[in-house]
């Protein structure tokens, strides 16, 4: 009776692209339009991502992957991203980079095939620095116009 209620769930297509990405970009605006881009990029909607599992390890997951797509914030890969990354490499998987910066008012997206070398490989304690310099009050407004803010609906 109530059918009309019921979201029309989305069908999915393409190869499975796992999304290895920092959790400070966990339910944001850029996660979103990083889902919108790679759509367009792999010709795929179906998706890994690891957000929807909340903090729970995913990467058991990558196996099972076609592609696989390492998300760097402004030319770092955080210690997680590093983990998944030398997981996929194991697998012999097809991996892609997008590196998301910020540009005056304006976000980048920079797509690339492969593991580029200047993109730098942050360990735990680097990875902490990163976001504690994100979290800092000085970097408040900053964080909402980068990421966006994850109370707002998109």
């Amino acid at each position: 009776m109530l059918g009309f209620f019921k979201r029309k769930k989305k069908e999915t297509h393409g190869p499975l692209v796992y999304l290895s990405e920092p959790t400070i970009l966990y339910h944001t605006h850029t996660e979103r339009a990083i889902l919108e881009l790679l759509e367009e990029k792999l010709g795929s909607n179906n998706f890994v991502i690891p957000s929807d599992y909340g903090l729970k390890t995913t990467d058991h997951l990558i196996p099972d992957a076609e592609v696989f797509v390492a998300i760097a914030i402004v030319g770092k890969f955080t210690s997680l991203v590093v983990r998944e990354i030398k997981i996929a490499q194991e697998h012999g998987k097809k991996i892609y980079t997008l590196d998301v910066a910020r540009k005056d008012d304006e976000i980048l997206y920079i797509f690339e095939e492969g593991i580029p070398e200047h993109i730098e490989w942050l360990s735990p304690e680097e990875t902490q620095d990163l976001y504690d310099a994100f979290r800092g009050e000085d970097f408040s407004g900053f964080m909402k116009f980068f990421f966006g803010d994850r109370h707002r609906q998109w």
